[in-house]
């Protein structure tokens, strides 16, 4: 099986090609390759190669930085994946893509389910959404996975910055009122290769979107003294933590307070399940 990745460098995409090992030929191209700011250039390519499996882990995922440059956002988040979608309809292969929780609000009191309607708040949210509906008109077998705060030991993540602030200051503020579920990439690649193993069986679920997220839930606030913890038990320095409420700290893309994604279906449906976040975050580490 010849399985396609967009994406090198991203922290899903370094994950992926660990998890995927022995399940076939897995070609990761990044943006030399397979360009998704070019989405009109991509058909030509994804012909060339005829991939078994197309999963897409390339996105525009600078969330502040969208909201000045909407038009290249919305090309890589948006307009690239209905061309994803569309050839791999076309070449009669499944498409899996990973979506956000920013594509909800934020202001539903419990977990989001898959049915319920979006609303996202700034151009990031709105281009995966947008990715999304696309994915949805090709027609196609897909998978949409939304995920929530991604963190691996690669590339530029919440985990990376603390480890360091924590490190280098004495005092850190940070936010206290946004809920959610940190997710490490390698729990995220794994679960993409249950799923590729249940599919290769026979034992697929419906296609569709599926929330997919570690389990329990922390605050920005919570993750970061979680990550204080563990640089304690090496008996390294770490800074005071002190909360604040995100008005305390304005950012130019509005984030969503509560990014709770209720995963039960993908476990229904796929019998996938993801592990505890706390869990998650001590495996990633070690």
């Amino acid at each position: 099986m010849k399985i396609l990745v967009c994406g090198r460098n991203g922290q899903v995409a370094q994950a992926l090609q660990g998890a995927l090992a022995g399940l076939g030929e897995v070609r990761l191209l990044g943006r030399e390759q397979l360009d998704l700011a070019q989405p009109g250039q991509l058909r030509e390519p994804l012909r060339a190669l005829a991939p078994d499996l197309i999963i897409n882990a390339a996105a525009h995922t600078a969330v502040d930085q969208a909201e000045s440059e909407a038009e290249l956002a919305f090309a890589i988040n948006a307009q690239a994946p209905g061309v994803l979608a569309e050839e791999a309809e076309r070449l009669g292969v499944p498409l899996i893509h990973y979506s956000t929780d920013y594509v909800f609000d934020g202001s539903k009191a419990s977990p989001y389910t898959e049915d319920d309607v979006p609303n996202p708040l700034g151009v990031y949210g709105s281009s995966k959404l947008a990715g999304e509906q696309a994915i949805r008109a090709a027609g196609g077998q897909h998978l949409i996975l939304r995920t929530s705060w991604v963190y691996s030991q690669q590339g530029r993540n919440f985990l990376l910055t603390m480890q360091r602030l924590l490190q280098e200051k004495p005092q850190l503020k940070v936010v206290s009122d946004q809920i959610g579920a940190p997710t490490w990439a390698g729990t995220i690649a794994t679960s993409t290769r249950a799923l590729i193993e249940r599919w290769q069986r026979g034992q697929a679920g419906a296609w569709g979107t599926y929330h997919l997220t570690a389990q329990g839930e922390t605050s920005w606030f919570g993750f970061a003294q979680a990550i204080g913890d563990q640089l304690k038990a090496r008996g390294l320095p770490c800074a005071e933590l002190l909360p604040i409420p995100s008005s305390e700290y304005p950012t130019p893309a509005r984030r969503p307070l509560n990014s709770r994604l209720d995963c039960s279906r993908l476990a229904r449906e796929w019998q996938v399940t993801q592990p505890h976040w706390h869990e998650a975050l001590i495996d990633c580490l070690k």
